[in-house]
């Protein structure tokens, strides 16, 4: 059974932007990205959890078919006897909102994948990826309570990637290293969505879907 018949969409070409590195956290930090255990992701042996993946498996990519994961970090993190600030608190996405067809939780600063008319005008591509932090407020999308322990999984490849996660979602993966062959191909190099870039496409996207509902 093919790719298409299992999942019930096609791949398309490899977007152009990625969620701003910025703040990314040390070792010491708890992280603001990277998947979050109980999510399921798409891969050659179907929709699996994120935690139960290894080097070496094949994922469902959004521009380059199936490729094999090159490490699969795992880490987790506890606050004490207190919540995390308020900053680390995760995203939900209700199902529906963003292709996923059940409900999804991400880290603040994971890069999702988002079409957008605003985004083509803007740079000549309706794909762009945004931190999740940027989406609340879009399609019931919302930040979560924050908690005492999260358990965060990395599936880093080869390149930079976005894969399917939870029904449909994409999210960006990051590569193992960027390369200097790699330099200055659209298809394999992505570029950064500023925070504020991110939030004045997400606006122009609710604009776009109240404009959709009115016709």
């Amino acid at each position: 059974m093919g790719m298409d018949e299992m999942f019930g969409w096609k791949t398309k070409n490899a977007p152009r932007y990625m969620a701003d590195p910025s703040a990314a956290s040390d070792g010491a930090a708890l992280k603001t990205r990277g998947l979050l255990a109980g999510g399921h992701v798409a891969t050659a042996m179907g929709w699996r959890p994120v935690e139960a993946l290894a080097a070496g498996d094949m994922v469902l990519t959004f521009d380059h078919g199936l490729r094999p994961v090159l490490e699969v970090h795992r880490e987790t993190f506890w606050v004490a006897d207190m919540m995390a600030p308020a900053s680390y608190a995760s995203v939900v996405v209700p199902a529906g909102a963003m292709g996923n067809s059940q409900d999804l939780e991400l880290l603040p600063d994971q890069g999702v994948l988002i079409e957008s008319e605003a985004a083509c005008d803007a740079h000549g591509d309706p794909f762009a990826i945004v931190p999740a932090r940027s989406l609340a407020g879009y399609r019931g999308i919302t930040r979560g309570a924050s908690k005492t322990r999260i358990e965060v999984i990395t599936l880093v490849f080869d390149r930079a990637q976005v894969i399917y996660v939870q029904g449909g979602a994409l999210v960006h993966c990051p590569p193992a290293e960027v390369r200097l062959s790699d330099i200055g191909l659209a298809n394999e190099v992505y570029d950064v969505i500023p925070a504020d870039e991110a939030e004045f496409l997400v606006e122009c996207m609710m604009i776009e879907d109240r404009m959709t509902s009115a016709a």
